[in-house]
């Protein structure tokens, strides 16, 4: 007769699926956006710099909500922060559907997707994985979550595709916000919180005391302003590389194929830099990553863009796409324990998110300007190297004491 599987290990698979799906779901459909550029921008009349301000209004309020969601499912549990987020992504999409003006975009697509954004990805789910798992495994499980928002790349972008063939990109608005909507419930199985643990001295860890004392802390710092250089290559590239391929003389299939495939390699990028995370320097593994993302687009500028340079670019870029997720979360989870651990990674969130905002609008601006991405693919290849520098001096060791898991 077989043995129960003990109650934590329930929880932690539990845990580990539902949040995947989260994250899939999420993440997903925020890398289709790049597909509605064209068909809306012919529908309203508006400009790729209209829909860069767009994005980079969204990347910005997303950075901003992290933190209040951060500090809610801190303070209050996860399920309360996931469950209001969802909603505001869906009725983000609906809204989306019905802009007929630039401010309309910038309310719908811009704040309230920001919004939804900000309690239903990484920076919030990730730390309610983190918590029911045992230390050894949490850098595993957290490039699983991770894996599941690649997974949702691969799989949306092309679904995104061809439903805006049958449905057009108003009916893929709605598909996708019913599709956010119908797992609101599941916030219900990833509510909790992390316990009290108590800081030198006998005295409760508040979050005010534990966010000084990471700031104070320049390993943070290189955290954060690692972190801003991820989002502001990978903001870049999956809102503007369909355009730069149609730019290219190839078609939007391709740019649609090379985003998912983006995805489709980072599944295998997420999980073994997680894995790895948990046996050797994280830090290390980071400032590989951001290096050898810098080798990948100097590369396919050299080349004359086709098809199969398009699609090896995506490829090599997907291995190392969200490596830098797990690692960074597990970094902070790793430094500073867990009680307050959504608030500080919402906080180095936040660098990646104003990196986000920057790399989109820039792309916008530049564009509108020469005519061409080729000042910000540079600017990417710099930030890159800066960003693997940064990334050595941080400091490994142990902060605080992580408290133990109190989710139910």
């Amino acid at each position: 007769m077989s043995q129960p599987i003990p109650h934590n290990t329930r929880l932690a698979v539990r845990t580990l699926i539902l949040g995947s799906i989260i994250v899939l779901l999420a993440i997903g459909i925020r890398a289709s956006f790049g597909l509605y550029m064209q068909p809306m921008g012919i529908t309203h009349g508006w400009s790729r710099e209209t829909f860069s301000v767009a994005f980079a209004i969204q990347n910005l309020v997303w950075g901003a909500m992290a933190i209040v969601f951060g500090a809610i499912s801190d303070r209050w549990g996860s399920g309360r922060a996931i469950a209001l987020s969802l909603l505001a992504y869906a009725l983000g999409l609906i809204g989306m559907r019905y802009a007929a003006t630039p401010l309309e975009l910038y309310l719908t697509a811009g704040i309230l997707v920001g919004i939804g954004q900000g309690g239903a990805t990484f920076a919030v789910i990730l730390p309610v994985v983190a918590r029911v798992v045992p230390p050894a495994s949490q850098s595993t499980a957290m490039g699983f979550v991770s894996a599941g928002g690649s997974l949702g790349q691969f799989v949306l972008v092309p679904a995104g595709q061809w439903l805006m063939q049958g449905v057009d990109w108003q009916g893929t608005l709605w598909v996708f916000s019913a599709l956010l909507a119908a797992v609101i419930p599941l916030a219900w199985w990833l509510r909790g919180k992390p316990q009290e643990i108590t800081a030198a001295g006998g005295r409760p860890l508040t979050l005010g005391r534990a966010t000084s004392e990471a700031m104070r802390d320049r390993s943070y710092h290189f955290l954060f302003w690692s972190y801003f250089v991820c989002g502001f290559q990978t903001a870049f590239i999956i809102l503007h590389l369909p355009a730069y391929a149609l730019d290219a003389g190839l078609t939007s299939a391709n740019g649609a194929m090379a985003v998912a495939f983006i995805g489709l390699f980072n599944v295998l990028g997420s999980f073994w830099a997680g894995k790895l995370g948990g046996k050797y320097s994280k830090k290390v593994l980071l400032a590989g990553v951001y290096w050898l993302r810098a080798l990948a687009v100097v590369l396919m500028l050299a080349m004359p863009l086709t098809p199969m340079v398009l699609y090896a670019f995506a490829a090599v870029m997907g291995l190392f796409w969200l490596g830098t997720v797990p690692l960074t979360q597990g970094l902070i989870a790793q430094v500073y324990g867990f009680r307050f651990e959504a608030t500080l990674s919402v906080i180095v969130f936040l660098g990646k998110k104003v990196g986000s905002s920057l790399g989109v609008c820039l792309g916008g601006v530049f564009y509108a300007q020469t005519g061409s991405y080729d000042i910000v693919w540079w600017m990417s290849v710099v930030l890159g190297v800066i960003a693997g520098a940064l990334c050595l001096p941080i400091n490994e060791t142990a902060r605080t004491r992580p408290a133990a898991p109190a989710l139910s």
